[in-house]
């Protein structure tokens, strides 16, 4: 009979923060030659000085992730991958439905932790899904924490939906003696509630809340602001986290859209890994809270938040990488049966018209809908999502410690960005193609699968070395001021000339059809220019 095997607590004290870097130098690695501290650090301490060196914050956000992971949520899965370009990825497939196992060979991280830090640091507004007990609101607590608040004020301040919450529950109330004194609805005085003004607002199964309160809640959530009998009261910039045990957003009272719309980022909770029993086990003898453990080295004062924030958002994205957004962006909302006019093929268009893609797209338009990603989904993406990949593709690029931010920076986020976003049009074949059926159920895989099938069409199209475009954008980001009649007209013929050649050598293409359009932006704006030059000199 073997020996029994009893369970240990790690003699790591749960409290204390390692001393040693996150990332680690190697020799030669030229890294202090890329250290994003010179480019953000503050002012040097004196020389001399006895005082302990500040942390970056990178480096203290980073400490805070691997505290996390290492002592407060179990979840032992990687998902978001890294390789190192010397050592690629070792790779099993198993039987079944033939699901592949990827060893990364880069640092790489858990979205379940990873994701609301980058939510925190970022001050955006996440949505977890999954099942009951899955750790959702437990991973919001901790964001919280971080931000300074005691455990006491993190639990009253969580907002839990149910039927009959009302405005005044989610908001506040007017004072009794201020509504039986007052001559006029300015003189009403409302007690506020307390969760309005933190930094990090939590909401409990969102899609609880009845209608109107849900209205209330989308004013503070989207305008930063409450109102309650005409009074308001402004709502600093937060990071929000909101719950709900399902990706439709199923609950209680449907969500009304321009709420679901203005969530960021989907975070999903997977479920518990059973072999990883004796971690649990360790809480339940010993009650271990993690919410209490969080050491003090990892909370962020207001001032670091702010400076974390500034941080991120100076972070580089390369031309390179932004063509690549560029062309993938373009992919999803043109249509070229949805218009007889160019600007117009465009699938709000089909809405507008009280129509769907699969009406439409069951017309011959002349290409493989198989491999159009445009056949893909009802609609395209929108300014705000664009905005929100741009941001969180520096927010990771920043956490990783790098001054730019990388394609595999952009294919790590995306699909969390978009998850919400893209509505699949069911009617498409490409979910009809062999082994792609998986595909109407995994969103995550879906739109990284999107986003390699656009990079895989721009490396064919040798986009990267031959833009049609960048000379004329060059050129034009010159600004117009000094440029002479002569070279006005020249860049109008060589405009012209570029659109006679897309116009014959190829289809109206998604990625053409951006070209083309803003190939016309560039041709009024000249013809604009020269009017007036023409104007002044008669």
């Amino acid at each position: 009979m073997g020996e029994t095997v009893f369970w240990k607590r790690p003699a790591h004290d749960p409290r204390q923060v390692s001393a040693a870097p996150t990332l680690p130098a190697s020799p030669g690695s030229g890294q202090d030659e890329f250290d994003v501290s010179k480019l953000y650090s503050g002012p040097a301490s004196a020389e001399g000085s006895t005082e302990p060196p500040v942390a970056r914050l990178d480096e203290k956000f980073r400490q805070a992730y691997f505290w996390i992971v290492n002592h407060a949520i179990i979840t032992p899965y990687y998902d978001i991958e890294y390789n190192d370009t010397a050592r690629p990825p070792r790779s099993f497939t198993f039987g079944g439905a033939g699901t592949e196992l990827r060893l990364p060979s880069g640092m790489s991280y858990s979205s379940f932790v990873l994701l609301p830090l980058l939510n925190f640091a970022l001050r955006k507004r996440a949505l977890f899904i999954g099942g009951p007990g899955r750790g959702k609101t437990a991973s919001a607590i901790l964001m919280s924490l971080l931000a300074g608040y005691d455990l006491r004020t993190v639990r009253r301040g969580i907002q839990h939906g149910q039927p009959q919450m009302t405005v005044a529950d989610l908001l506040g109330n007017p004072l009794p003696k201020a509504l039986m004194e007052s001559n006029s609805s300015d003189d009403i005085k409302i007690a506020w509630r307390q969760w309005i003004t933190m930094r990090v607002k939590i909401v409990d199964e969102y899609n609880r809340i009845p209608t109107r309160t849900q209205s209330a809640l989308l004013t503070l959530l989207a305008d930063g602001y409450a109102e309650v009998l005409g009074q308001t009261v402004e709502s600093p910039e937060s990071a929000w986290f909101l719950t709900a045990n399902d990706d439709m957003g199923g609950g209680t009272y449907q969500v009304i859209e321009a709420l679901k719309d203005r969530i960021d980022i989907v975070i999903k909770a997977l479920n518990f890994n059973p072999r990883f029993l004796d971690d649990l086990l360790v809480r339940v003898e010993e009650g271990v809270k993690p919410e209490t453990l969080l050491p003090k080295e990892l909370i962020f004062t207001p001032e670091e938040l702010d400076s974390v924030h500034a941080q991120i958002l100076k972070v580089a994205i390369p031309r390179a990488v932004r063509r690549r957004l560029e062309f993938f962006a373009a992919q999803f909302d043109f249509c070229d049966l949805a218009a007889k006019e160019i600007e117009y093929k465009s699938k709000d268009t089909i809405h507008l018209a009280g129509k769907t893609l699969s009406q439409v797209c069951a017309e011959d338009c002349g290409r493989d809908k198989a491999k159009c990603i445009c056949s893909q989904t009802e609609n395209g993406l929108s300014v705000r999502s664009l905005m929100t990949l741009l941001a969180f593709s520096k927010g990771l690029a920043w956490f990783r410690g790098q001054m730019e931010v990388g394609l595999a920076d952009v294919i790590q986020i995306v699909p969390w960005i978009l998850h919400e976003k893209l509505a699949q049009n069911p009617g498409s074949p490409f979910f009809d193609a062999t082994g792609n059926g998986i595909y109407r159920v995994d969103r995550i895989a879906w739109i990284r699968r999107a986003f390699d099938l656009a990079c895989e069409e721009f490396v064919r199209l040798d986009l990267d070395r031959s833009d049609p475009l960048l000379e004329l954008d060059q050129a034009f980001e010159r600004g117009l001021e000094g440029v002479a009649a002569g070279e006005v007209r020249k860049r109008l013929s060589g405009i012209e000339t570029h659109l006679a050649g897309l116009a014959k050598g190829t289809k109206l293409y998604a990625h053409v059809h951006a070209d083309v359009l803003k190939l016309k932006y560039y041709h009024q704006r000249y013809s604009n220019y020269l009017r007036w030059l023409t104007t002044v000199r008669s």
